[in-house]
């Protein structure tokens, strides 16, 4: 698909960012963000290892690392925030725009429109889970409401630091400098699929973690380009995000408010294969019902 055709819009996100697209630019950015979420890391690391006894240190990482308590997954969500906020200020110091050029125009409209078709659709497909022997009963309904008014606003910024990163800033360097979709939804894509590789987890089969998100990637960066905004793609991930860690989520990982979870072996691919497809057939109904919705 030319720019022409499908992603005409690209230019309405891709314009701010052309003044100061320069290849080095990007790239120092980048590495002010990555410094900026490393260094925010460490300081909390520093706070814990103050405040809190080694014994129980070591347990608090790991509730924090794999998201598996209430606690844990709150304050690995809510460890987006230096993310976000590095992203901002980058782009706003090193690039003189505004932050809200990292959204695009009209997002919050479009952000709006699909979110709650999405949500119904990720629900119904979630709910198909609940026949299957593999999944129980979770966290308590009561439990994950008391946390929800911690945990959702922090999902909201979870994914926004991911989008405003990868579909933001990342998309609109790129995509100001190269008009093929090879760069400036391939890379940023490429990358996001990396950073979910965990072979710690799910051994093997920690590749196709990686391929599937770098496939959601993707579709996200297909979004933004023909919307010319990030509001739908947000949608997109808040939904896939919230239906994933609140509702039926993996035994071990990011699981501490879900409902349900799959206790499978995570690391037997043909146990993982048809799980992971029916997430990839959700994503892809999503993306093709926002694009119904929106006309794009």
């Amino acid at each position: 698909m030319s720019a022409a055709t499908g992603y005409r819009a690209l230019a309405l996100m891709t314009a701010p960012a052309r003044p100061t697209s320069e290849l080095w630019r990007t790239v120092l950015g980048v590495g002010m963000i990555i410094a900026i979420y490393i260094g925010a890391g460490w300081l909390l690391l520093t706070v814990l290892t103050q405040s809190v006894p080694p014994l129980r240190l070591v347990g608090l990482l790991n509730e924090i690392a794999s998201g598996s308590t209430p606690r844990g997954l709150v304050i690995l969500l809510a460890s987006f925030a230096p993310l976000l906020l590095g992203v901002i200020f980058v782009t706003r110091w090193l690039h003189g725009r505004a932050a809200a050029a990292l959204f695009g125009p009209q997002a919050l409209r479009d952000f709006r429109a699909v979110l709650p078709w999405v949500l119904v659709i990720s629900l119904l497909c979630a709910s198909l889970a609940l026949i299957d022997d593999d999944v129980g009963r979770s966290t308590r309904l009561g439990t994950s409401l008391a946390w929800m008014g911690l945990a959702a606003p922090f999902l909201a910024v979870q994914i926004a630091a991911e989008e405003v990163l990868f579909r933001g800033y990342l998309l609109q360097q790129l995509g100001a400098r190269w008009r093929s979709p090879w760069v400036w939804m391939v890379v940023p894509s490429a990358l996001f699929g990396v950073l979910h590789y965990d072979p710690s987890s799910f051994g093997p089969n920690a590749i196709w973690l990686a391929i599937w998100a770098f496939a959601f990637g993707c579709f996200a960066a297909d979004l933004t380009a023909r919307t010319g905004n990030i509001g739908a793609a947000m949608a997109l991930h808040l939904v896939n995000n919230f239906t994933s860690m609140f509702v039926v989520g993996f035994y071990g990982d990011l699981d501490g408010l879900a409902l349900y979870t799959i206790v499978i072996n995570a690391r037997d691919f043909a146990t993982l294969a048809p799980w992971l497809a029916i997430d990839a057939l959700t994503i892809f109904i999503g993306w093709l019902m926002i694009r119904l919705i929106l006309r794009v």
